[in-house]
This record gives structure tokens, C-alpha cells and sequence, in this order.
């Protein structure tokens, strides 16, 4: 275990879609933590401290549709301090800031890509990169974000209804980054992809559901664990009463309202009361995956 949070920000040009996309990237340091503001949301780091001695695993997350990074902080917190370096990208075109690529063809390949950037930057780093060990990354994904890290892995995807209104479904124009060896999706949303599309995929696969998610149910976690190389590299837990936002970390009292989905959970249920044992099944799985996956190279 580390002392505590370091976090850098920086910006990442993405040529092929002419946009900024803004990327944190909390690591493991020595140094003094302190209460920052990022948007409305606030986490304890060490702003640019020097990265604690040491070579670790790098996570990606990929946020949901109009979202942030920031809904996250806690699970990243909890992974840096348990020895990794995490990525938030903030997906340009499909955030709380900036949804106008949402339902469009150019944000479903945009994403992956997002993540590819995301993990070249890491690797590029000055102060980062030799800390970062490029043979064991993942990604973690919520709703549309587990669609953006399946793609991002292999998985082939497939504009739908939403995309390409009354045209037939085209192909999603997308690299697979083979450098991800492993995948935690959290409510993922699949609608993008058809029989056939997972094929190809064959690691490690960790998938949280909610029992009571009406965006995306179960049946798109049965659809991934159907449809990859071996299912038995995928484990699948379905958590009773949670709702499709019960992942994310509780938001601040003057977010918490009604009208705003994301802050709510099914009645009966509360997000917080799951996160310790839910942090610790995502820790214990990546550590378990990637070490594998080293152990295999």
C-alpha cells in the first residue's frame, strides 16, 4: 500500500477528431495530500507530487454517456493507494460539459480511441512513464463505457438505430489496442454490438450488474458472456436492489436531487453501503488478471 494520492492533468490532442480530450492521471506518491475541486466534485491529492518508488499497473476508466470521470474518484482513489496508476479521460463530445457527439457514429469510435490516447500518454510521460508497467493495463468501464472498453479491446461494433437513423448498421471504425489485458465493466451497455462481435475477445473479464438497472439489465452482461472466446475468464456478479448508477461515487449534496438520475439509487438501496466490498472485488481482480497476464508474457 501506498501513503498517498499524486494527480496530474493534462491535455491530450486527438488528431483524428480535431478535440482536446482532458486526461487525470492519479498515481502512487509521498507527498502531502490536500482537498481539491475538480468541477463540483472534490478528492484529497498531492497536485504534480513525484510518483512514489515503484512500477505499477495502469487503469483506464471510461466513463458513461454525458458524464465524468470525476463520478469515479473514489474507486480511483481506492486503486492508487492499492497500487496502481489510473487514467480518467474525459470522452470530448460525451460529458457533462460537451454531449453533442452523444447517440453519433464519430462518438462511438471516438471513445476507444480516447482510451488508446489515454494509455500512449501515460506511457509518454515524463514524470509517469517509469513508473508504468505497459504489459499489465486494463480498462474499466460503466454503461457506454463498458461498450468503449470491450471496443477498445477487440470487440467489433456496429452503429445501430440511434446512430444511423432508418440506414442499415455500418461498421464502427476502431484500432484494437492490444496493450489492454484486461476488462472490469460496471452496467455495460452493448447494444452496439451483434452476434459475432465479441469473438475475438479472449481475457479477462470482470462484469458488475445491477439487479435493478433499467438501462442496461442483465441481459447485456449475458450477451458479453456469451458471446467472447472462453467465458470462463468471465466473472459475473449481479448486486441486488442497485440501479444503473449504484457504481459511481455518492455526488455532492447540491447534485443530490430528484431530477438528477445519476444521483439516485432504487429505493431501499444505498451505493455507499456496497463500495468497500466492491472496491475490494475490483482490486483483488485486476491484481489477480494482470498478474496472470504478466506472468503469460
Amino acid at each position: 500500500m501506498t501513503s498517498s494520492c499524486g494527480c496530474r492533468l493534462v491535455n491530450i490532442k486527438d488528431a483524428v477528431q480535431g478535440a482536446v480530450v482532458p486526461v487525470a492521471f492519479l498515481y502512487p506518491a509521498a507527498a502531502q495530500e490536500r482537498p481539491e475541486q475538480f468541477g463540483p466534485y472534490t478528492l484529497e491529492v498531492a497536485l504534480d507530487a513525484p510518483p512514489a518508488d515503484g512500477v505499477y499497473p495502469l487503469i483506464v476508466i471510461s466513463h458513461g454517456n454525458s458524464g465524468t470521470p470525476w463520478a469515479y474518484r473514489q474507486l480511483a482513489k481506492h486503486l492508487v493507494l492499492a497500487g496502481f496508476v489510473v487514467a480518467l479521460p474525459a470522452h470530448t463530445g460525451n460529458t457533462r460539459h460537451d454531449n453533442s457527439l452523444a447517440n453519433t457514429a464519430a462518438n462511438l469510435a471516438n471513445r476507444p480511441r480516447h482510451i488508446t490516447l489515454a494509455i500512449d500518454a501515460a506511457l509518454a510521460d515524463a514524470v509517469l512513464a517509469a513508473h508504468i508497467d505497459s504489459a499489465r493495463i486494463a480498462v474499466i468501464g460503466h454503461s457506454i463505457g463498458g461498450y468503449t472498453a470491450l471496443a477498445a479491446a477487440g470487440g467489433v461494433a456496429w452503429t445501430g438505430p440511434r446512430e444511423n437513423k432508418g440506414a442499415e448498421p455500418a461498421p464502427v471504425a476502431i484500432t484494437p489496442d492490444a496493450r489492454i489485458r484486461a476488462l472490469v465493466l460496471l452496467n455495460p451497455a452493448t447494444f452496439w454490438f451483434i452476434d459475432g462481435s465479441l469473438r475475438t475477445l479472449r481475457l479477462p473479464i470482470m462484469i458488475r450488474t445491477g439487479a435493478k438497472d433499467e438501462l442496461t439489465p442483465i441481459e447485456h452482461a449475458h450477451k458479453i458472456i456469451e458471446g467472447v472466446a472462453d467465458p470462463s475468464l468471465v466473472e459475473h456478479k449481479d448486486i441486488p436492489g442497485a440501479g444503473h448508477f449504484a457504481f459511481m461515487s455518492k455526488f455532492p449534496p447540491e447534485m443530490t436531487r430528484p431530477n438528477f438520475k445519476p444521483s439516485q439509487d432504487p429505493e431501499g438501496f444505498d451505493r455507499e453501503s456496497i463500495q468497500p466490498e466492491f472496491f475490494a472485488d475490483v482490486t483483488s481482480f485486476l491484481k489477480r488478471a494482470l498478474c496472470a497476464s504478466h506472468s503469460a508474457n
